[in-house]
């Protein structure tokens, strides 16, 4: 099942994996597949278009880059049950992804959502990555911030009547962003119900399987204290979700890692400013996970 019909111009993905319980996961790659893998996993409500720009700078610099659709996202499948989008089988889906593309110590680059499905699947062992990029997430978030996430998420849950209602409220959203004139690009957000409403391309009962709660963020506390790889976090300096403070403290709960702060972007960095976010990622990844 999906969120509806697919828009003409939305971009078909290169490959498919069969992901945790058969799911299907839709990914594209850049760069050479005898490269160190380099796997970018977005945050709740993207898709894997998030990480083109990045995506096409590390093919570029020698890594196989892959970015994939979440399950319940974009042209991922759904899961049958709410049940299913817990976070361990989102885990599960990245091993399935890593096996298939044939690495066993892959680069883990992670925004929000996937940033939590990073540190999970390194801090429980289900993952022998190479080193992490965490993008705006870290254990200590603000609540204020993920309110404003959810309050977007959770609006029009019937539908848009057109695309220029879809673009206000993206703009609304992120009001740092300048609205593009040109509304093609929003193919990829958004599919046409049977309602002859624009939907977002997520599964809604995702959502509740996958609820923010004070025993995952205990999780993620716990991950970070067996983190021992290369690590790297990158804060948008405009971000209500991932405050200072929240940075700081998972500097010194993880005192060798890394971090940038970017300062002209918000909560999705790499959308912001991919310029700043690709070349601070190559500049770290060159020095502890080098492409040959």
């Amino acid at each position: 099942m999906s969120a509806g019909e697919r828009l003409p111009g939305t971009p078909v993905p290169m490959h498919k994996w069969e992901g945790h319980g058969g799911v299907m996961i839709a990914g594209d790659t850049w760069g050479d597949p005898n490269g160190p893998l380099a796997v970018l996993l977005h945050g709740g409500g993207q898709t894997r278009h998030a990480w083109k720009g990045a995506g096409e700078t590390l093919g570029n610099s020698g890594y196989h880059a892959v970015a994939f659709d979440a399950r319940g996202h974009g042209d991922s499948d759904w899961a049958a049950t709410s049940e299913d989008y817990a976070p361990d089988n989102m885990v599960e889906d990245l091993a399935c992804v890593c096996r298939a593309l044939g690495s066993d110590k892959p680069i883990l680059v992670g925004a929000s959502m996937g940033g939590g499905v990073s540190l999970l699947s390194i801090g429980t062992g289900r993952i022998d990555a190479a080193a992490l990029v965490l993008v705006d997430m870290a254990p200590k978030i603000e609540p204020e911030g993920s309110r404003k996430i959810q309050e977007f998420m959770s609006q029009k849950p019937d539908g848009f009547d057109t695309l220029e209602e879809v673009a206000e409220a993206i703009s609304n959203y992120q009001p740092h962003r300048k609205r593009p004139r040109n509304l093609d690009g929003l193919a990829k957000n958004v599919r046409l119900g049977a309602n002859g409403k624009y939907v977002w391309h997520w599964d809604p009962a995702r959502r509740a399987g996958q609820r923010v709660n004070s025993e995952y963020r205990q999780r993620l506390h716990e991950c970070a204290d067996m983190l021992e790889l290369p690590t790297l976090l990158v804060r948008g300096g405009l971000s209500d979700v991932l405050s200072e403070d929240g940075a700081q403290s998972f500097l010194k709960q993880c005192p060798h890692a890394e971090y940038v702060n970017v300062k002209n972007a918000a909560h999705m960095v790499a959308g912001d400013r991919n310029d700043i976010f690709a070349g601070s990622v190559i500049e770290f990844l060159e020095r502890v996970a080098p492409a040959k």
